[in-house]
């Protein structure tokens, strides 16, 4: 995407209103309340399930954007897919705008990494999938999807199977079809991971943009810090497994956000910080192996690794 498409797609973005801000500022509040998963591990052993998140609680006001970061295997993604209704918590409990989430709703728009657009389906289509699940009339929701696709910068598009476009492309039709539904929270699982660094710093600022204007719930699932930070009001550091809430951090910096931010000094304190945070757990997680005796422990080996390979050294 150049410059150009860029700054007319961010214009574009100002006059994008899923609903009455109003509105928006009222809705979108989740709480989760010490919740714990279990997954059947398929043994017959006293170790029969595997804890996933234990006693997790966290909270996303109205409006906010929320990131949860954590070594991999933490269950962050286990939390969001409670949250949407895809995954059932084994006790605790989440709730949005105070009711207990049990399945699916309307109510919560979901991006993923892997696009999850129907392949078989025109971008159009894909982005019509919702409407017509809520019972949207076939001329409503087409000129609704060609509105927001138009909004987008897809509309050249709209008749393309998703195999013809980009992967930054892709992502943006996700996120169209996430909010075409006037959902009052949007969960979002590491949906830049896949795309090429320069395309996910543009994809960020245009996500910060969106949701500076539109102020809809969000709660963001990332590895990547840098991003954690520059997208966030509040980031959540998860343990290693069975994940639970490390830390909680506020973001201070200003609205609206930009790259050069990413270069101050409270930006670069907040990014040390996590990064400490995160490589505490990333160590649990792999092993004591490579803590802080790890390496010490190869100056002991009889065995010396170099450019050749490895070769005796007694």
């Amino acid at each position: 995407m150049n410059d150009m498409t860029t700054h007319r797609y961010l214009t574009a973005l100002e006059a994008l209103t899923v609903k009455e801000q109003s509105s928006a500022a009222a809705t979108g509040h989740i709480v989760v309340d010490n919740l714990k998963v279990e997954f059947d591990s398929g043994k017959k052993t006293a170790s029969a399930t595997t804890v996933a998140v234990d006693g997790v609680s966290l909270a996303v006001q109205p409006g906010e954007f929320v990131s949860i970061i954590g070594p991999s295997g933490c269950g962050k993604s286990t939390v969001l897919n409670v949250i949407a209704g895809f995954t059932q918590a084994s006790s605790g409990e989440v709730r949005v705008d105070g009711k207990i989430v049990e399945q699916p709703g309307v109510d919560r728009g979901v991006v993923f990494q892997q696009y999850s657009l129907l392949p078989w389906m025109t971008v159009r289509k894909n982005v019509e999938f919702g409407l017509k699940a809520q019972g949207m009339s076939l001329s409503k929701r087409e000129t609704v999807a060609r509105t927001f696709l138009g909004l987008a910068g897809l509309l050249a598009f709209e008749n393309h199977f998703p195999d013809q476009l980009s992967g930054g492309m892709k992502q943006r039709v996700g996120i169209v079809r996430a909010l075409v539904t006037s959902p009052q929270v949007l969960l979002m699982d590491e949906p830049f991971g896949a795309l090429d660094s320069q395309t996910r710093v543009v994809m960020q600022e245009i996500l910060t943009n969106m949701w500076q204007r539109q102020r809809i719930s969000v709660l963001f699932i990332t590895h990547d810090i840098e991003e954690a930070i520059f997208l966030s009001d509040k980031v959540y550091v998860m343990t290693a497994r069975p994940g639970r809430i490390k830390a909680e951090l506020t973001i201070p910096l200003p609205r609206p956000r930009t790259p050069a931010m990413t270069t101050s000094k409270e930006f670069l304190d907040i990014r040390q910080e996590l990064q400490r945070l995160i490589r505490e757990e990333s160590i649990k997680a792999m092993g004591t192996e490579i803590g802080s005796g790890g390496m010490e422990g190869m100056e002991r080996l009889s065995m010396e690794i170099g450019p050749s390979g490895p070769r005796d050294k007694l």
